[in-house]
């Protein structure tokens, strides 16, 4: 019998599962607790309790098969393949167990093992298969056969430009550069489709060709000076007059690996992460040290909640590698996803000593000091990374903004006015600043005209915002305009019904023109949604509960602030 795996950790048909309710008792258990562990993408859990059940129903298609695709989702390939080996030997297929048993014929450079799975239709699916035939072939030391066949998959439609893209690959690996330059520029069987790693590869062949001022103008062309790190670094290289090894594909193993990863990059815009993760996966047991896999395997896990996965992804990224602090942004992002706020600090900060004239590093550094409210650290990390921006002739709007948030949040308010006015100047109509240094002007009940024209064009620009429909409410409020502002607040309390600031704000405004009723009920929902252990420094309960206690007049009264001309009646 066949099972096509369509997603790593997919139930397959009810017809398949019947056997397992039919299984012992002590199976049951640690079955469910595999379906549950897999709607998860609790790959590590999904495995343990689908190895358990196994020992009661070794035979079930459905426990062996979420067993290999657990296992492999974790990277672990070498405790899926004896069960792949066993579930071949008995004629229990499924794709999953087929990517397995061939990604270790290619590590052991069994690559006929590889051309008669693939003969079989036992190995990954059409255009896997088509990409990967070609690169065996040549690791059986046929390239004439292998350029046929990668010619024979770029004459299919939609595939050309991948197809020829290997086929240079190929070409480079055998020291054909001449043949490979001539793929990249579209001489011949071009033009293909430009990818950041097919640029990469251009470079690498013009190189070995002694032309590595052309090689710098491809890159140049292609990303520009704001390049990330593998690039700039190439870049450095050929400026120096280095000549570059072919960085990553110099052997059919190697491109194989690259087949698993370039497909995975095509799949991920139509397939599920999961899925996704099967190939990068593979790229990885492929080519162990393919920084590119490594980073796409975190980012997947991490876009799947697997945090903890996704750290140990990141962290196999070696220093010495060019995208090594990208690797670790990437990782402090996922710990702060994971509700480790001061363990991402704490990666930013050694990537500060290790990399302190990254401007990236300084501005990501910048951020979650903010998050975490120590705002004269992130004002220190924001002015260094300002300063490396403006260096290479630029000054991005929301590193400055973010410097302005900070600012005001410190009580420097002319240092904080002026950075959300440059950052306007920087990115003009910029709803963000507009509503930000409005609502922040209003507060502070300056410049109200100004304030809310900012906010009005805000608004324009986000409608459906309730923080910003928020900010238009109070500012007509500060102006005396309470039934617009009524209107206004009712809308924004219905876009961000759960935010204790715009229910304060309602509140103030339905008592404002009398209706006291409904204004106390606003405010004691604003104090149940005060988080207690984070409250906002927009809300202050004990002011909230004096208000409720004896009106807003009274309380503006004991503040010596200026009246309202409220209405006695409700309305």
């Amino acid at each position: 019998m066949t099972l096509r795996f369509l997603t790593i950790l997919a139930l397959v048909a009810p017809t398949l599962a019947a056997p397992v309710a039919a299984s012992a008792n002590d199976t049951a258990g640690p079955y469910l607790a595999t379906r549950a562990a897999r709607f998860d993408s609790d790959y590590a859990s999904a495995a343990t309790y689908a190895l358990r059940a196994l020992k009661s129903d070794p035979d079930n298609l459905v426990l062996l098969d979420s067993a290999i695709g657990s296992l492999l989702a974790t990277g672990k390939v070498e405790k899926a393949l004896p069960i792949a080996k066993r579930m071949a030997a008995e004629d229990m297929r499924s794709q999953v167990a087929q990517m397995v048993l061939l990604g270790d014929a290619v590590v052991t450079g069994d690559f006929a093992t590889v051309l008669k799975m693939i003969d079989a239709k036992e190995a990954v699916g059409p255009l896997a298969d088509g990409l990967i035939g070609a690169w065996a072939t040549l690791g059986t030391g046929d390239m004439g056969t292998a350029l046929e066949k990668f010619d024979a998959i770029a004459a299919e439609p939609g595939l050309r430009s991948l197809a020829v893209y290997h086929k240079a690959l190929a070409l480079a690996s055998v020291g054909d550069f001449e043949s490979a330059d001539k793929i990249y520029s579209g001489d011949v069987d071009g033009p293909m489709q430009t990818t950041r790693r097919s640029v990469i590869a251009w470079a690498e062949v013009l190189s070995q060709l002694e032309r590595n001022k052309d090689a710098i103008k491809i890159l140049d062309d292609t990303f520009g000076t704001d390049s990330d790190p593998q690039v700039a670094d190439l870049r450095a290289r050929l400026a120096a007059g280095e000549r570059l090894n072919l960085g990553r594909i110099e052997t059919p193993r190697q491109g194989i690996s690259e087949v698993f990863l370039s497909l995975g990059m095509a799949l991920l815009q139509d397939t599920s992460p999961d899925y996704v993760l099967l190939y990068t996966r593979l790229a990885e047991y492929l080519d162990p040290d393919d920084v590119d896999a490594m980073i796409m395997t975190g980012e997947l896990l991490a876009q799947l909640g697997r945090y903890e996965l996704a750290t140990q992804a990141f962290q196999r990224v070696p220093a010495s590698s060019p995208s090594y602090y990208t690797a670790e942004l990437s990782r402090a992002e996922t710990l702060r996803s994971s509700g480790d706020l001061q363990g991402a600090i704490d990666v930013v900060a050694s990537l500060r000593k290790s990399h302190p004239a990254v401007a990236l590093v300084q501005a990501s550094a910048g951020d979650l000091y903010r998050q975490s409210e120590q705002f004269d650290k992130a004002v220190e990390a924001y002015d260094a990374a300002i300063k490396l921006f403006k260096a290479r002739g630029d000054e991005p709007w929301f590193v400055v903004y973010s410097r302005a948030i900070s600012y005001e949040r410190l009580g420097k308010w002319p240092e904080a006015e002026t950075d959300f006015r440059r950052a306007l100047e920087l990115n003009p109509g910029e709803p963000m600043v507009l509503n930000y240094l409005g609502y922040s002007l209003v507060e502070q009940r300056m410049k109200l005209d100004e304030a809310l024209d900012m906010i009005e064009r805000a608004v324009q620009a986000e409608p459906n915002s309730g923080a910003i429909v928020d900010s238009l409410g109070w500012a007509q409020f500060r102006l005396g305009r309470y039934d617009e502002a009524v209107v206004n607040l009712e809308r924004a309390a219905e876009l961000y019904a759960v935010d204790p600031v715009v229910n304060d704000h309602l509140g103030d405004a339905m008592w404002a023109v009398g209706r006291h009723t409904e204004a106390r009920f606003q405010w004691r929902r604003a104090l149940s949604l005060v988080n207690k252990d984070k409250p906002t420094p927009d809300v202050d309960p004990d002011r909230v509960r004096r208000k409720l206690e004896i009106g807003l007049d009274k309380v503006l009264e004991e503040e010596g602030a200026e009246p309202l001309k409220v209405r006695n009646d409700e309305g």
